[in-house]
């Protein structure tokens, strides 16, 4: 299965060209990639929001772009789920037109290019909505998604640690990496990882396969 990634932010609503074909991963990561979700519930808020944006001068233009920008990402969800894509592009574009600093409409795009392997692209939208919600575990999950695809195990572990610290209590984020210390040569931290996952979701199969592999 391939996996998607953002960049850096850069505000830009445009698309980029498409990234060259990802490296396909062993079948084994599949059951582990059920975490990432176009829903980001309270993402967005103002209160996360860099402060630039709360003091801009026009107040009640800013606070309607930001609202209109809101809509744009929420439609731009629900397409998602429902399969179109390309309209939930065009819908997060138009977003982070108004609102470049909306880690929602960031992390929903992300998505999209990860599905379609444009896995570069991925890797920098959800570079961006990470640096807006540093808090949360779901843009370095997306992000390590993507790394693996391009075979940058490393990479994913880096961000696998840190999406642990953010949230203890995602298996996904725990189950994937144990698979990536796994393919990196470190069974300890395979072993403990799968545990983890193990322990927050006890019928996670693919878990307790890993931990049979490395012998945990």
């Amino acid at each position: 299965m391939a996996v998607p990634v953002p960049p850096p932010f850069s505000g830009l609503a445009h698309r980029r060209p498409a990234a060259a074909p990802a490296i396909l991963l062993a079948a084994t990561l599949v059951p582990f990639l059920g975490g990432c979700s176009f829903d980001l519930g309270s993402w967005g808020s103002d209160n996360e929001k860099p402060k630039a944006v709360v003091q801009a001068p026009a107040a009640d233009t800013s606070a309607r772009s930001v609202s209109d920008a809101q809509g744009y990402t929420t439609r731009g969800q629900v397409l998602a789920k429902s399969g179109k894509t390309e309209e939930a592009l065009a819908e997060f574009d138009h977003a982070l037109v108004l609102d470049p600093y909306n880690a929602q409409a960031l992390y929903g795009r992300g998505l999209i290019h990860q599905g379609e392997k444009r896995h570069q692209q991925a890797i920098e939208d959800f570079t961006a909505a990470n640096g807006l919600t540093p808090q949360r575990a779901e843009p370095l999950l997306a992000r390590a998604t993507s790394y693996l695809a391009l075979d940058k195990a490393k990479e994913a572990a880096a961000d696998l640690d840190e999406a642990v610290q953010a949230d203890p209590n995602n298996a996904p984020a725990w189950a994937t990496r144990g698979l990536v210390h796994e393919r990196l040569g470190d069974k300890v931290k395979a072993a403990a990882s799968y545990n983890r996952a193990i322990m927050l979701r006890p019928k996670d199969e693919a878990s307790r396969s890993g931990l049979a592999r490395v012998g945990g």
